[in-house]
């Protein structure tokens, strides 16, 4: 089986153009689109759905800096995506008490019904994680797996803390 890259008959990197990357999406996605099997037999216009599914799914991966970095860390045979893997990770304990003391504010917030303090402190998460996770990029690009592994780790609480934000917003505002 293919992996994201080699679907789009890119090098295995955490840089990726993503411009360039549409353009081929979009060839791609002309040439094994199952309308264009509608007429065939069974198992081609299955293989056409499959393949089309599995473009869809590489073009997701590679055009997000983290799920694509995530992707070539899993090719280096470290699956942070595996609930379990992750949990491996051995992060340093001042960063854990760190989030754990964002996510007890956070928490009395939502309890307030603060949006705007919510959203101040996601704010602060995503620099964080914007920061982070160009230094993991760093690493990747200089094959340091450990260190990449690390800081992909974080940049995993930072998203979750502010997908729960968003997820606040949404209740608020429904």
């Amino acid at each position: 089986m293919s992996n994201h890259f080699e679907i789009f008959g890119l090098p295995v990197s955490p840089d990726v153009d993503v411009k360039a990357l549409e353009a081929r999406h979009r060839e791609l996605s002309l040439e094994v689109h199952p309308d264009r099997f509608a007429s065939a037999d069974a198992k081609t216009r299955r293989i056409a759905l499959e393949k089309t599914t599995a473009l869809n799914d590489a073009f997701k991966v590679l055009k997000d800096p983290f799920r694509r970095a995530l992707a070539i860390l899993k090719l280096k045979g470290v699956d942070l995506e595996n609930e379990q893997a992750a949990a491996k990770v051995q992060l340093p304990m001042e960063f854990l008490e760190e989030v754990m003391e964002r996510r007890e504010k956070l928490e009395d917030l939502k309890a307030k019904k603060d949006l705007p303090g919510a959203k101040a402190l996601a704010v602060e998460m995503t620099q964080l994680r914007t920061a982070i996770l160009d230094e993991g990029m760093t690493a990747l690009k200089a094959n340091d797996v450990p260190l990449a592994t690390l800081k992909l780790g974080r940049v995993r609480y930072y998203t979750r803390f502010i997908e729960e934000v968003e997820t606040f917003e949404e209740e608020v505002l429904s």
